[in-house]
Order: C-alpha cells, then structure tokens, then sequence
C-alpha cells in the first residue's frame, strides 16, 4: 500500500460507507482502513528517524527500501516480521543450500535478505507483479547480492524438477495457490526438498491440514502458528501511545496465518531440527 492523503482517506471511507455491506462490515473496512492509515504515519517517522537499515534479527543490517511492494513495512525495518519464522531461518543457513527458491518474493525481502545469509546459494525469486520483480532488483542491487538472485514471474510447479540435483529451501507465500502448487504427487522432486510456506486456509479448505498430509510421508512436518510478541521499540516509538506502538508491530493480516515447517527426511537424518513443535 503507497502511502495516501487525508483527502484520499477520507474519500475511501466515504466509499465504504455508501456501499451495500451490512454495517459491521463497513466498520471492520473503516477501522481496517484507518490502522493501515496510521502505519503508513508511522513507517515515516522511523525512516526519518533511523534511515532503511533492519535493525535486528536474522537480516540485521540489510538496507531496505522506503516501501513494500505489498503488505507491512515496519516490522520488516524493525527486524521482528513473522518472528516465528526465526529461529527456522537461522537453522537453515547452517544446512548449506545450493539454491532458494522464493516464491512470491514480492520485494524481496526474504530473497534478499536469504542470499545475505547464505552466501553460497542462488536465491530464484518469483512473483507475478512486474513491480515487485523491479523492487527485488533494486533491492538485491542495494545490498550487493543481484549476483546471486535471479527474479522471475510465474513459477510453476514442473519447474522444481529443473532443481531435482540440487540442495533446495523453498520459502513460498502465495495466498493460498500452495494449495496447487506443492503437490509432490504432480510434482516429485518436492519430496527431496525442504520448504517453508505460509497457509492460508479458508472456511471450506483446510490447506494446512492438507498439505502437512501430503509431506507426512517424507518431511519432518512442524507447524509454527502466528504468537503475541513483545518488540524493543525505537526511541522514536516509544513516546507514543499504547494503540500506535501495537501498530508498529502489526502485521496487516485480516486473519491467522500458519506456517508449515516441512524439512525433508534425508535433512532430518543428518541434522535434526532443534525447534519443538507438533508433528501433524
């Protein structure tokens, strides 16, 4: 979301308001609107406060851009964006990957911020916005890693057989088209590689469930779901009220969204996740 006026806010609300939805709906759209509004504010303030640099965790250091290409931003400057993710990330880059494949790579926050951690891999990154494959560019030019990060468009599924040879980490968020895409019965070379993906399950779909069967058989299957987090905030935030500081750290998400930590069982056997969690 580019950063909007007064004016433009209020029009949208005026939008929301003379639509045909039931009330609570127009509320949950205003407030919703509203938060996003503030964000916005905010994510101003801490880049005239500290510059584009993340400020801790696994990507520590990276210089990012002024906005994303889609979704939050602050949390990604403040280095704590799906922190549960964490610790899974860091244990990765001991495991010596020749290749990352990162699927909807949107600015490329992860794919940038991956092939920093792991010097030794390629980072393919795919999405299917011609704008957020320019912002992967740029990004990867900033932090002197294009040399490793080759962006794409579409992925599709026959193209994990092109990596069968290789040792792979797959980091996909894609709204829920998982669903279609990892399916290691179409596509086999899946069972040989490791992933991490965001689930986006819906009333009738139980991805999550669904695909943690389909790898039961040869990953180690963890599930990380989303947690309340305490963050160390900037000076700059923490004048400020308890409402904008829960800002800064939110996520934009209209609802939880799990991960599946899925580590193929040849990695397994060589190393051995150290993270407790619940096998499905």
């Amino acid at each position: 979301m580019s950063l909007i006026t007064e004016t433009e806010v209020v029009a949208r609300i005026g939008e929301i308001l003379l639509s045909s939805v039931a009330d609570s709906v127009k509320l949950k759209r205003t407030m919703r609107l509203l938060a996003k509004y503030r964000s916005l504010q905010m994510q101003i303030m801490l880049v005239e406060a500290q510059g584009l640099k993340v400020s801790r965790g696994p990507f520590e250091g990276m210089t990012f851009l002024p906005h994303s290409a889609e979704g939050c931003h602050i949390p990604k400057l403040l280095g704590c964006y799906e922190a549960e993710l964490q610790p899974h990330l860091m244990a990765a880059a001991q495991r010596g990957y020749d290749v990352v494949i990162n699927i909807g790579a949107a600015e490329g926050y992860y794919a940038v911020g991956l092939a920093r951690l792991m010097p030794a891999a390629t980072v393919y990154a795919h999405d299917t916005n011609p704008a957020a494959q320019a912002a992967c560019r740029e990004l990867a030019r900033k932090n002197d890693v294009a040399d490793r990060i080759i962006v794409g468009g579409l992925f599709a599924g026959e193209d994990f057989a092109t990596f069968a040879d290789r040792r792979v980490l797959i980091v996909c968020d894609i709204e829920g088209a998982e669903m279609a895409l990892l399916d290691p019965e179409k596509f086999p070379a899946l069972r040989h590689m490791d992933i991490i993906v965001e689930l986006h399950d819906r009333p009738q779909t139980k991805i999550s469930k669904i695909l943690s069967q389909r790898f039961v058989d040869s990953h180690d299957v963890h599930l990380e779901a989303p947690r309340a987090r305490e963050v160390d905030l900037p000076p700059v935030f923490q004048e400020l009220g308890h409402l904008d500081q829960l800002l800064a750290i939110w996520e934009w998400r209209t609802a939880p969204t799990p991960w599946a930590v899925m580590l193929a069982n040849h990695q397994a056997q060589r190393q051995p996740w150290t993270i407790t969690s619940t096998r499905t």
